[in-house]
């Protein structure tokens, strides 16, 4: 059974959310430089990596380890710092710009933006990018010294890489429904999982990755009950949802739902 992505029946509480964000953008953001930004740089990065590569060949398997563990990282750092109030400054902001900004901006009622301006809730800021690469730069210096330089500008392309495939997987899950989000493996699995994950009822403990579901697969985590190809493959496929999630899930989709900024009152058990 295909889901429907787009519900367009907010709450009266959403749509006062929305038109107030909306109105406390800058007149001055521009949606297309910040998105060409985020692109241009990551791409002159990866660009300069590939350039500084020398006859590299088995070295290119490091790109599995590294992007499992960088899948695994995507999914911790959105259950327990975009999810989970820890009160340091930085910290702090992430949780606020996440939980009380985007999951109010976008629910499993109305997922989708109209204009170019709106791309400041859905993307990151510019700064997330170079920290992501500041993060990696200490350890793919200690593969250069361990194996070779050509490790660690694969490691840095396959973090870079994977960065530029989580903004446009997630800006997939925000547009409305066409025949592209439809019908690309793995782009519409996510969407789906995207989409059910901004219901209030789960969005604290389930489909926690925005690329692939693979450590959603691993940690449990996943709403619906299969294994890690069909998890993958999904689609739009609504067939395998658990069965313990489905009250929950329509209990927190009514718009008269019991949520707060911080999320849903009375959450219910993972």
């Amino acid at each position: 059974m295909a889901a429907l992505i787009e519900r367009h029946n907010p709450s009266e509480r959403q749509v006062q959310f929305r038109e107030e964000y909306r109105s406390n953008i800058h007149p001055s953001y521009n949606g297309v430089l910040h998105i060409g930004v985020i692109y241009i740089v990551g791409a002159l990065v990866v660009g300069f990596c590939l350039s500084r590569l020398q006859a590299a060949s088995w070295e290119w398997l490091l790109i599995i380890p590294v992007f499992f563990f960088s899948n695994l990282f995507e999914w911790w750092i959105h259950k327990n710092v975009m999810h989970r109030l820890i009160d340091v400054w930085a910290l702090r902001a992430i949780y606020d710009r996440h939980t009380r900004q985007h999951h109010q901006y976008f629910t499993d009622n109305e997922m989708t933006v109209d204009s170019a301006r709106e791309w400041r809730i859905v993307f990151f800021p510019w700064r997330a990018l170079f920290t992501f690469m500041g993060l990696g730069l200490p350890f793919a210096w200690v593969l250069a010294q361990i194996l070779n330089a050509n490790a660690g500008y694969i490691l840095m392309i396959t973090i870079v890489g994977q960065y530029l495939i989580y903004e446009t997987f997630h800006y997939c899950c925000h547009v409305h429904d066409n025949w592209f989000v439809r019908n690309m493996p793995f782009v519409n699995t996510i969407r789906r999982l995207h989409t059910a994950h901004h219901n209030y009822g789960i969005m604290m403990s389930h489909n926690m990755n925005l690329t692939f579901p693979i450590a959603d697969w691993v940690m449990g985590t996943s709403d619906l009950d299969r294994g890690l190809v069909g998890t993958l493959l999904n689609g739009y496929n609504e067939d395998h949802v658990k069965r313990d999630l489905l009250p929950v899930i329509e209990r927190f989709r009514r718009v008269d739902a019991p949520v707060t900024l911080d999320g849903p009152v009375n959450e219910q058990p993972a």
